[in-house]
């Protein structure tokens, strides 16, 4: 019977950690979150 183990050359690392995936995550809600205020409370001067 063969070993069925993973391997270390199976398994590949992602480019960014999870931390850094959350960080983006949290940064594009913000960023959006901003924009769409500044689109509600838009003062108009005139």
């Amino acid at each position: 019977m063969s070993d069925k183990s993973p391997r270390q050359s199976a398994s590949k690392k992602s480019d960014k950690t999870l931390k850094q995936k959350r960080a983006d995550k949290r940064d594009k809600a913000t960023a959006a979150t901003e924009s769409l205020a500044d689109k509600l409370h838009h003062d108009k001067r005139r």
